[in-house]
């Protein structure tokens, strides 16, 4: 394929991804405010406390294994070796499936074990009711990766938009059944997460649907995958191929991707691990400072209040992200060094730019958007530390993946380990002073680290010198723009909220 075309398809995935990332996300984000609105913060709190564990689990499915058999499916497909890449998808589908399945019964069955090392048994409801989605998320994984190696992001954008729009629907309607019947804290945020799993079926079908549609056009024509890009067309005999042409045997397939997965779901898993961390420190933390478990709880959500608006930048970037890992590698293989320094100091930019842009436009408006939201100023501080995760979270997604588009599958995972034993060291240290606002500013430092040490690596490794002046001195300007037009909104809004009554408290 020609540069031209090859920018022109990461242009068109860029778009059709970074659309289904902002609404899907957007969808997200109404679930969580309806939540604390209506729930409480102490509701809120519980939510905030087991997703980042349902979080931690649903990536390794639906973000780590998906570019895994995105990135052997692009490869395959260059060398016309057809039959493999259906061979990976039937392999990832017996292993994920398998996966998801064992790990959803050993959530349900050891929600109490988990609640007593959290600090609270009323972590118990929500943890069974997240175990429930790993019956449906990873299969609709497997989709995704394979129509993502095929440089086909439709599929994953609209099953995208569906899975959240579903979850979203489920959990509002639960959300006003159990507060009409008077329910606790503890069970409004279960029937929060039960809306996952309701949405990851209703994304798995969607994905099922793609799929029988692409294999019922290649039965009837003889199609081969990715036809649609270039019009050719292959005998139905051709397609399908002897046993003899494939090159590799079941098991040595089976141990690559294994060996590839493994390392990049370790990688992909910097905001959810880091959350992990909080979720098994600060509440406990919080409780040895003398608040009681529902003081915490409360405490915890206000803490959390900034994460909805954080994930809108990071899950756009982790969406865009998957564009790089089959193009860089597609790339590497072909031995094209200038297409792969081009795209890896373009990711850079963009993402740079990306994340700063979001965690100073945040930053200014933490008040006004945290009244807009959550009807209450309380946790201002917080928020406006925790927007400065969004950079250091958007940087170490999209180095992990330029890392992981060029080989190196094992060091993103390590500077991840690094980065959470930072943030755990820190939260130890600072929650007991400052409270949450100690553990947001411990968040910061970690996601920076993470994102630092990629950068550095991938600067070595794959001779990319992006230079001072294309990350700091040229788009200084871009962010002095950004804080002051958030300046002169923030000023607008306070004044619109003072005469709505809402005021700061």
């Amino acid at each position: 394929m020609k540069p031209n075309q090859t920018g022109a398809r990461l242009l068109q995935g860029a778009f059709v991804l970074s659309a289904a990332a902002i609404g899907s996300k957007l969808i997200g984000t109404l679930q969580k405010i309806p939540l604390q609105n209506l729930g409480g913060d102490e509701a809120f709190g519980i939510y905030n406390t087991v997703n980042p564990l349902y979080t931690m689990v649903i990536t390794i499915a639906a973000a780590g294994f998906p570019a895994a058999i995105s990135k052997f499916v692009a490869e395959y497909e260059s060398e016309g070796r057809w039959q493999d890449s259906l061979r990976i998808v039937r392999l990832s589908s017996l292993l994920l499936v398998s996966f998801g399945m064992v790990l959803g019964a050993l959530m349900y069955i050891g929600a109490p074990l988990l609640g007593h090392w959290i600090g609270t048994s009323q972590v118990v409801p929500s943890i069974r009711g997240a175990a429930l989605a790993l019956a449906f998320v990873p299969w609709m994984a497997v989709l995704r990766g394979y129509f993502q190696g095929l440089h086909n992001m439709v599929p994953t954008a609209v099953s995208q938009i569906v899975e959240q729009s579903v979850r979203v629907s489920v959990m509002i309607v639960l959300l006003l059944i159990l507060i009409r019947q008077g329910a606790s804290p503890d069970r409004i945020a279960a029937g929060a997460l039960l809306g996952s799993a309701a949405g990851g079926a209703a994304g798995l079908l969607v994905m099922g649907w793609y799929w029988r549609k692409q294999t019922g056009l290649r039965r009837r024509e003889g199609v081969r995958p990715g036809a649609h890009s270039g019009g050719a067309q292959l005998e139905v005999n051709e397609f399908r191929g002897s046993a003899d042409d494939s090159k590799e045997g079941t098991g040595v397939l089976l141990r690559r991707l294994i060996a590839y997965a493994i390392p990049v779901c370790l990688s992909l898993l910097a905001v959810p691990l880091i959350g992990l961390v909080d979720t098994f420190t600060v509440p406990r933390l919080l409780s040895d400072s003398g608040l009681t478990g529902r003081g915490a709880m409360t405490e915890f959500g206000l803490y959390n209040r900034g994460l909805p608006l954080v994930q809108l930048v990071t899950m756009l970037a982790t969406s865009l992200s998957v564009l790089f890992i089959p193009a860089l590698a597609e790339a590497k293989h072909k031995r094209d060094v200038h297409a792969l320094k081009g795209q890896t100091r373009m990711a850079l930019r963009w993402f740079w730019l990306l994340g700063m842009t979001a965690s100073v436009g945040l930053a200014v408006l933490a008040e006004p958007i945290n009244i807009m939201l959550y009807e209450d100023a309380a946790g201002t501080g917080t928020l406006r530390w925790v927007a400065f995760t969004a950079v250091g979270g958007t940087m170490s997604i999209i180095s992990a993946a330029l890392l992981q588009g060029v080989g190196i599958v094992r060091a993103p995972a390590v500077h991840l380990l690094a980065a959470a034993g930072i943030k755990l060291a820190l939260n130890l240290l600072l929650v007991p002073q400052l409270g949450i606002t100690g553990a947001a500013a411990a968040g910061v430092c970690a996601y920076l680290t993470a994102a630092a040490l990629n950068i550095a690596l991938l600067m070595r490794r794959a001779g990319v010198r992006p230079g001072a002046g294309q990350l700091l001195a040229r788009p200084a300007l871009v962010f002095a723009a950004v804080a002051l037009a958030a300046w002169a909104a923030s000023s607008a809004a306070g004044g619109l909220l003072g005469a709505a009554g809402f005021a700061p408290g």
